[in-house]
């Protein structure tokens, strides 16, 4: 694989379909994006581990969105790890990157950093959001966390409120090339069944855990035996297949699905991009009264505000911010 075929493919998304099956996927790359996502915080590596997780589901998950639409993660639990939340923008036009990022809360004073990252998250709920713009009422789905992993959650939240088997392989972690320095690297590819006309009603209560569905309680006959080949093939793929960066994503479905007919369709490039600005926070702060603003307001006189995603930080007039506050302008 030449250095411009790996660099094609790093920070992008293919979509493909398996057509012997109907059977639909995205084969995901993160790179710069991630190590970008990573750096604006110094997290331990427990916790950069499930930020990574939960921003390469980000960018599989995300790649169908509409044009200007935003999806959003929230993995929200009791453990050490309170919360991991991450967006991913839709292309403001056809041609453009989609951005996406990602952060993480967590009491540093409970984090076990010896143990399975997944386990400091504790009960709570993995919740998929999805805004498609002014004037349209936001979707949100949840379930609960489930499984050994974020990619569980995310199997069990797709068979639980879609009704869609839905299956991901995942990979991620620092890579060093030689004569370079480490870097963040993460790939994975997600398959999803897509619904049959005519199909088959999922069952009431699931055979999974705690009672909620999987692929078992949605699918049947041919359409089961389909979906157990596919998984099948997949679960032979290799880290450094997924990870690359010298495995092309088109020669990886070649190599695992070249039986089921993979055709691949335009990939979607990924950057990473936070939409905070002055005037975002100044309407969040509008809804403070002068009482509130005053309280915010440090000795030197100012009010300071950081975005949680991209460690920006911002500072304002206590004159111009809370909803007694002067016209800003």
């Amino acid at each position: 694989m030449t250095i411009g075929s790996k660099l094609a493919w790093d920070d992008t998304v293919l979509p493909f379909q398996l057509d012997v099956t109907g059977i639909r996927g995205r084969v995901a790359r993160l790179d710069g994006v991630l190590d970008q996502v990573l750096n604006q915080h110094a997290y331990p590596p427990v916790i950069e581990a499930l930020v990574a997780e939960a921003a390469l589901l980000t960018a599989l998950i995300g790649q169908a969105v509409k044009l200007r639409w935003k999806l959003s993660l929230q993995i929200r639990g009791n453990g050490p790890a309170r919360l991991i939340a991450t967006d991913y923008y839709g292309p403001t036009k056809e041609g453009e990157p989609a951005r996406i990022r990602a952060y993480a809360s967590y009491d540093a004073e409970r984090l076990d950093e010896s143990a399975d990252p997944f386990s400091q998250i504790g009960q709570g709920y993995f919740a998929v959001m999805l805004d498609q713009g002014e004037g349209m009422v936001p979707y949100q789905g949840f379930t609960p966390i489930a499984g050994s992993s974020l990619s569980h959650c995310a199997e069990t939240y797709f068979a639980q409120s879609e009704q869609l088997p839905t299956r991901f392989s995942l990979t991620f972690g620092q890579v060093r090339e030689p004569g370079q320095a480490a870097r963040w690297r993460a790939g994975g590819v997600m398959l999803q069944h897509m619904p049959q006309v005519g199909g088959s009603v999922a069952a009431e209560a699931g055979s999974g855990e705690g009672g909620l569905l999987t692929h078992v309680d949605i699918l049947a006959g041919d359409a089961s035996e389909n979906w157990t080949r596919a998984n099948i093939l997949l679960d032979t793929v290799e880290d450094m297949e997924l990870i690359g960066p010298h495995v092309a994503p088109t020669d990886l479905l070649v190599r695992l699905f070249h039986e089921e007919g993979p055709r691949a369709f335009e990939s979607q490039p990924v950057r990473f991009g936070c939409s905070c600005s002055p005037e975002k926070v100044r309407q969040t702060m509008s809804i403070y009264s002068q009482k509130d603003i005053s309280k915010m307001t440090t000795t030197e006189g100012i009010v300071t505000a950081d975005c949680q995603f991209c460690s920006a930080h911002y500072e304002f007039d206590p004159k111009t911010l809370g909803f007694e506050g002067t016209d800003p302008t």
